[in-house]
């Protein structure tokens, strides 16, 4: 399996994770057609979120690291709302959709 962005294949891994990050908005788009995701301002508030993480640290956060993180963007943010956005597991899910590699262990650190 593999993703076509901008003309490009690009490899994933078997459950469809990207195996090198990819920062273009044209990815988010193409992986959330294929996960089933509508994009609103809100995945996209998560996707950067996750990606600025992976920059800085290697990996992308576990899911009550995540929900720390996104709630100091958006106050009141609690697991129902990434879960909302993001069906499968907000912390593996998210990640693909957001272009990056598969999370370490259990949905990163």
């Amino acid at each position: 399996m593999g993703y076509n962005i901008n003309g490009e294949e690009r490899e994933t891994d078997v459950q469809g994770f990207l195996l090198e990050p990819d920062y273009d908005d044209e990815a988010v788009r193409v992986i959330a057609l294929a996960e089933g995701i509508e994009l609103t301002d809100a995945h996209w508030e998560v996707v950067n979120y996750l990606r600025e993480q992976y920059r800085e640290h290697g990996h992308t956060p576990n899911f009550r690291n995540m929900l720390k993180g996104v709630a100091e963007i958006r106050p009141a943010v609690d697991s129902k709302y990434l879960y909302d956005l993001f069906p499968l597991g907000p912390a593996k899910q998210g990640p693909k959709v957001a272009g990056l590699p598969q999370p370490l262990g259990k949905g990163g650190y």
